[in-house]
C-alpha cells in the first residue's frame, strides 16, 4: 500500500489519545495527591513508577509475541486497563492500592502501543514519517488533554473524578474491537508468511533505545514537574499548573505534525539531534529567566519547549522499524512504550532532587538528560539519503 488509510490511522490516532490520557493524568494528579494524602515529593513521583516500571516489564514480551501471532484485540484490552487503573487511584485509601492502580494502568499500556504502532506503520503508506506522525500526535493529544482532564475532573468530584478516566478508553476501546475484521486486512503478506524485509540491525537499535530512554527521562520529568515548578517557584495555583501543562503539550502535538514530514525529507537522525538540543537550550532559558516567578515570560516559554521537545517522535518510531524490518511489535513496544516507561521511571530520582535542591534543579536536570539524548543520537549511523523524487505519486489520503 502506498496511501495512507484515513479511516484506520484516524482510528488508531484517537485510541492512541484515549491511551495517553492515561500517562498525563497521573502526574496531574501528584499535587492533589500531595495535599490531600500528605505525601513526599518521593513518594508522589513512585506513583508514575509504578505506572512506568507495570509498562516496561511486560512491554517487550508482547511485541515479541505479536511478531509472531498478530494480536490487535490487545489494542482495545490495553485501553480497557489503561483507564480502567487510573479510575481507581480516586478511591484508593492507601498507598499499596494507589500503587496498584497506578500498576493496572502501566499494564494496559503496554498491552496497547506495540500492536497500535505495528498498525499504524501498516497503514502509513510509504511515506513512514508523514503517516506515523498522526498516530504520533494522538499520544501527543492525550498526554495534553490528560491533565486538562484531570483537573477539570478532580474540580468538580474531588479526587473521586478519576473514575472520568474510565469513559473514554471504554468507547474507543468499543470500537476498535468492532474494528479488528478491516484493520487485520491490511497486515502485509510478509508479515504473515514471515519472509523477511531485510537484516535487523540490533547494535543500532540498541543505540536508538538508550536515545529514547534518555530523551523520555527528560520529557516525562519535565512533564511531571512542571506542574510543581508552576506552584513552587511561579507562585501561581495547581490548576493554572495543570493549564499550562496542557498547553506545553499540546504545542508538542504542533511539533510531532511538523517534524514527521522533515524527517521523511532531511533524515530521521538530524530531527533526533536537532530536536533534543533545542530542548535542552529552552529548559535552560526557561529557568533562567523565570526563576524570580515570571509567569507571564514562562508562558512562551514553555510554548516553544513543548514544540521542539517532541519534534522527534514519529522519527524516532519509524527509525525503530526501519532497524528492525522484520520484528515491528518489537521495535514498537521499545520506541513508543518501554523506552518511554524507563524514562518515566526515574521520576523517583528526580524527585529527590526536588526535595533535597527544589523543583528547579529538577527542571535543570532534564535539561542535562536532553543533552545527553542528543549526544546518544549521535552515534547512531549516517542514514542513507531519502530522497523523493519530484515525480513520484504523493501520498493523499483515502477512506
Amino acid at each position: 500500500m502506498t496511501r495512507l488509510d484515513v479511516r484506520s490511522m484516524a482510528l488508531l490516532a484517537i485510541a492512541h489519545v484515549a491511551d495517553d490520557i492515561n500517562q498525563s493524568f497521573v502526574p496531574a494528579l501528584l499535587p492533589y495527591l500531595i495535599v490531600s494524602r500528605g505525601l513526599s515529593y518521593t513518594t508522589a513521583g513512585s506513583l508514575v513508577l509504578a505506572q512506568a516500571l507495570s509498562s516496561s516489564v511486560i512491554q517487550p514480551a508482547i511485541g515479541h509475541l505479536a511478531d509472531r501471532r498478530s494480536m490487535p484485540w490487545l489494542i482495545g484490552v490495553g485501553l480497557f486497563l489503561a483507564g480502567g487503573g487510573v479510575a481507581t487511584i480516586g478511591f484508593a485509601p492507601t498507598l499499596p492500592l494507589l500503587w496498584l492502580g497506578a500498576l493496572i494502568s502501566g499494564i494496559g499500556v503496554a498491552c496497547f502501543h506495540p500492536e497500535a504502532a505495528r498498525f499504524a506503520n501498516y497503514v502509513s503508506g510509504a511515506k513512514k514519517a508523514s503517516g506515523m506522525r498522526w498516530f504520533a500526535a494522538g499520544g501527543n493529544v492525550g498526554f495534553a488533554t490528560g491533565p486538562l482532564f484531570a483537573t477539570a475532573a478532580v474540580a468538580a468530584f474531588g479526587l473521586h473524578g478519576t473514575l472520568a478516566a474510565a469513559v473514554p478508553v471504554a468507547i474507543v476501546g468499543t470500537i476498535v474491537l468492532l474494528e479488528l475484521p478491516r484493520l487485520r486486512t491490511f497486515v502485509p503478506a510478509h508479515a504473515t508468511s514471515r519472509s523477511g524485509q531485510g537484516t535487523d540491525d540490533w547494535t543500532a537499535f540498541g543505540k536508538l533505545t538508550a536515545f529514547v530512554i534518555a530523551r523520555s527521562m527528560a520529557y516525562f520529568g519535565f512533564v511531571a514537574f512542571v506542574p510543581l515548578y508552576v506552584v513552587e517557584v511561579l507562585h501561581a495555583s495547581p490548576a493554572v499548573g495543570d493549564s499550562l501543562l496542557t498547553l506545553f503539550l499540546l504545542c508538542g502535538v504542533g511539533g510531532t505534525l511538523s517534524g514527521g514530514p522533515v524527517a521523511d525529507r532531511f533524515g530521521r537522525r538530524a530531527v533526533l539531534i536537532v530536536s533534543t538540543l533545542a530542548a535542552a537550550v529552552m529548559t535552560v532559558i526557561l529557568v533562567a529567566t523565570t526563576h524570580g516567578g515570571n509567569l507571564l515570560l514562562a508562558i512562551p516559554l514553555l510554548m516553544v519547549t513543548g514544540f521542539v521537545f517532541v519534534a522527534s517522535q514519529a522519527a524516532f518510531i519509524v527509525l525503530g522499524q526501519e532497524f528492525l524490518p522484520n520484528r515491528l511489535g518489537l521495535a514498537s513496544g521499545v520506541t513508543v512504550g518501554i523506552a518511554v516507561s524507563l524514562g518515566g521511571g526515574f521520576a523517583p530520582v528526580l524527585g529527590m532532587i526536588a526535595d533535597a535542591h527544589g523543583v528547579a534543579a529538577t527542571i535543570l536536570a532534564t535539561a542535562g538528560l536532553s543533552l545527553l539524548a542528543a549526544l546518544v543520537a549521535l552515534t547512531l549511523p549516517p542514514e542513507r539519503r531519502r530522497i523523493v523524487a519530484a515525480a513520484a505519486p504523493s501520498i493523499s489520503p483515502t477512506g
